[in-house]
């Protein structure tokens, strides 16, 4: 065994059989006495030394080859941009604390799907290295920022690769930060890191790829599993799409809307609607200023209606209530949140109502206590929104309106597939 080291191929004979695989590093979580061997299936196994009577090396661990030059580009083949900003689709375990952590770069990718070269020309580079939860909306400018750049270098579609926990928080922002954009930008993730049998990861970065090279649509869409089997992947609008699934493959579903199209890792395009714009040649601009003081507030019985007090104090202009259902708060009673509400609307604060329900959209009439914040506080009540899209489209409005009646016509009007104009049958868990 002294012979092997980390990253060889060895050949591991127990008292239960002979195991073929890498020899990996043993995690701090594991006792000492285990040898962690990853199997051709990706998944790794730990090997009590005690029951091991030899190990045969098969191959040396090699250190990766110096990356090639770039390849000249192909005639008649689209160009497209993959930019990687971290996230677990850029991730590999980290041996050393059991968990994973952003490491691939763009680069790798292509050295992995080598057959992304028949779909498009691809150029490919980092733009940040973080896990989503981790992101400000500073990153989504640089997002932005980095995305025109290579429209105005001539890429036909943009890929960028981000982490799934807040995804929909990437894609709201870009579908608002990305003005007049003419070329498909698509987003995608993996739920399951690359270095494992079952990641979605390379599934999802081809589909994207096909997507932003050959899709007659212009906007910022996700593309992840359809279903939890290798089928399809899903094309979602940036503001309809959400994560709905802690750890299942095909874990974001389009709310309140339809899919744009389905994806197919051959290569083939399945539109599924026809009501988006399609494809041009021009570029974007960015219009991405953002008023980040600005809160995302869920409601729940019993909550503390000096919550509201918080934000008005540290000087925010604008919350967004996640409310229940139609949009009801806390309104009679001991915990009644409307004095705090007034308050801050007497502080020319913007209040937004969306419904935490998700599916469906808020009414400010159907019961009196709707009315108490639509009529006598004012508050926007903005149709089938999701919170998480609200939050972003009002953090956008503010950046670029301070007139309250600026506020309410912009946050009110449709500008990127945001609110629908009917609630549809076939939207419900589509």
């Amino acid at each position: 065994m002294a012979s092997c080291k980390e990253g060889d191929r060895v050949a591991i004979t127990t008292d239960d059989g002979i195991y073929e695989g890498i020899l990996m590093p043993r995690p701090e979580l594991l006792p000492k006495g285990f040898r962690v061997l990853k199997l051709d299936s990706g998944y790794n196994i730990g090997i009590d030394e005690k029951r091991i009577r030899k190990t045969d090396l098969l191959e040396a661990y090699a250190p990766k080859a110096q990356r090639r030059a770039a390849r000249p580009p192909r005639k008649g083949l689209p160009t497209v941009a993959i930019l990687s900003t971290g996230g677990t689709i850029a991730s590999r375990i980290d041996y050393r604390t059991g968990g994973v952590s952003a490491d691939y770069t763009a680069d790798d990718y292509l050295a992995m799907l080598p057959y992304l070269a028949d779909i498009a020309n691809i150029r490919a580079r980092k733009v940040m290295e973080l896990m989503s939860e981790d992101m400000l909306p500073a990153d989504w400018q640089a997002m932005a920022r980095a995305i025109k750049k290579e429209l105005d270098a001539g890429a036909d579609g943009v890929v960028l690769t981000v982490g799934t926990d807040t995804l929909h928080f990437v894609s709201a922002a870009l579908s608002f930060f990305l003005k007049g954009l003419e070329r498909p930008v698509v987003i995608t993730a993996a739920q399951r890191s690359i270095d494992r049998g079952s990641s979605d990861a390379f599934m999802n970065l081809a589909c994207a790829s096909t997507a932003a090279a050959k899709a007659d649509i212009a906007g910022v869409v996700t593309c992840l599993h359809g279903t939890t089997d290798d089928e399809y992947c899903l094309l979602i609008r940036g503001t309809k799409a959400r994560k709905m699934h802690t750890s299942r493959r095909d874990a974001f579903r389009p709310v309140n809307d339809t899919p744009v199209a389905r994806v197919y890792e051959s290569g083939r395009i399945e539109m599924l609607r026809k009501d988006l714009p399609k494809r041009g040649k021009g570029t974007c601009e960015t219009d991405d200023a953002f008023f980040e003081k600005t809160a995302l507030v869920q409601v729940y019985p019993g909550m503390d209606p000096k919550v509201i007090d918080f934000y008005v104090d540290a000087g925010y202009r604008g919350i967004v209530l996640a409310a229940t259902a139609l949009g009801h708060v806390p309104t009679n009673g001991k915990k009644s949140i409307i004095p705090n509400l007034a308050r801050a609307q007497e502080k020319g604060i913007a209040i937004v109502v969306a419904s935490q329900t998700l599916y469906g959209r808020v009414h400010p009439y159907v019961y009196t206590n709707l009315r108490r914040l639509s009529v006598e506080l004012g508050c926007l009540f903005v149709e089938d929104m999701l919170p998480e899209t609200a939050y972003i489209k009002l953090g956008w409005v503010l950046g670029h309106a301070k007139r309250p009646e600026d506020v309410k016509r912009m946050m009110l009007e449709d500008v990127a597939g945001e609110i629908t104009e009917r609630s549809e049958e076939g939207t419900f868990l589509s």
